[in-house]
């Protein structure tokens, strides 16, 4: 477990996309109980939902901990934000980042951070020492959300999944492999910042053999489809070795996260790619049911979108936030 201190100051910038902050906005959501309230900057207009602070109201609070809540393409650490990462370095807080640049890259955040005994905790980069994957057959079960395009919801879909587990007195576990899921569980590998040829044996060490009652809920990262992260979702899905897969999808997106003109697969598409490739370390791997955003519709334009995909698919649908993940356990529990 990481040892990351509570509470956190949800800093979120000025950020204007929802799916910008969606650190911050996933720790709000799943561990509110270690935030303590969002800092914002001129012209931001998203929020976690939490009390907005500034950092000395933070501080006083009761912060420990100043979380970089937002991500952007590539997960670069904007210059601008220096600044304010040394103001809560010099009031006593730890930093801590999701982002692919590293805090700890920055000498003269490290030379602050030592002088007032903080730490600098850049949470995406794995510290231990990983091996390839096998694709042995172990034991246990184990579940894994995919996707039509990255940012879809495969993060919540796995946290709605557990917690109706845990709600059943079923054995199982959420395993982190992103940033914002560690965040929130304290644990896990992101598995984008592992080495490629080490992906499906991190993945393989995340959630290794275990009892055969045993459900280990995986977050899944990217999309098959998407041309930027189709790597990274690949090596997961065979490290993985699913027994269950949940395609998620975001209803209403026209064209694949940050790349214009690209629509996204159909869910029969995405659910043939997937069964497909899963099945080289599991042969028995199947999608079991869909989970879909519907942010962007009505409640009665959702259901009714979610009825049809069960009368064309003959596979539970839901959006895990507006229905709950009922339907989709109850498949599991038929494994």
């Amino acid at each position: 477990m990481l040892q990351l201190q509570t509470p956190y100051l949800l800093f979120i910038g000025h950020a204007t996309d929802p799916l910008s902050i969606k650190m911050a906005k996933s720790a709000a959501d799943w561990s509110p109980e270690k935030c303590i309230g969002e800092l914002r900057s001129d012209g931001c207009t998203v929020t976690t939902g939490l009390p907005a602070m500034g950092l000395s109201e933070g501080v006083a609070a009761g912060a420990r901990s100043l979380v970089l809540g937002f991500a952007n393409s590539g997960g670069h650490l904007d210059e601008q934000w220096l600044p304010m990462i040394h103001q809560a370095i010099d009031a006593g807080l730890d930093v801590i980042s999701g982002l692919h640049d590293r805090l700890n890259s920055y000498p003269e955040l490290v030379s602050a951070a030592q002088a007032k005994g903080v730490r600098l905790l850049d949470i995406r980069h794995p510290t231990k020492r990983l091996k390839t994957g096998k694709g042995y057959r172990r034991a246990g079960k184990r579940l894994l959300t995919v996707g039509t395009d990255c940012s879809v919801g495969k993060m919540y879909t796995s946290l709605s999944l557990t917690r109706e587990m845990q709600q059943r007195d079923l054995n199982v576990d959420f395993r982190a492999t992103g940033q914002s899921g560690i965040l929130v569980a304290g644990e896990g590998i992101a598995v984008d910042c592992v080495v490629a040829d080490f992906i499906a044996g991190a993945v393989e060490e995340l959630a290794p053999a275990n009892s055969a009652d045993h459900w280990d809920v995986i977050e899944g990262q990217g999309s098959l489809a998407h041309p930027a992260f189709a790597g990274v979702s690949l090596g997961l899905l065979h490290g993985a070795q699913p027994d269950a897969l949940v395609v998620c999808h975001a209803l209403g997106r026209r064209s694949m996260r940050a790349i214009d003109n690209r629509p996204l697969p159909s869910l029969a598409e995405t659910i043939a790619v997937n069964e497909h490739m899963a099945r080289v370390t599991n042969p028995n791997a199947k999608v079991i049911g869909i989970a879909v955003n519907t942010s962007s519709v009505s409640e009665a334009e959702a259901l009714a979108y979610c009825r049809q995909v069960e009368a064309e698919l003959g596979l539970p649908c839901v959006d895990p936030i507006r229905h709950g993940v009922s339907a989709l356990v109850d498949k599991l529990e038929e494994i």
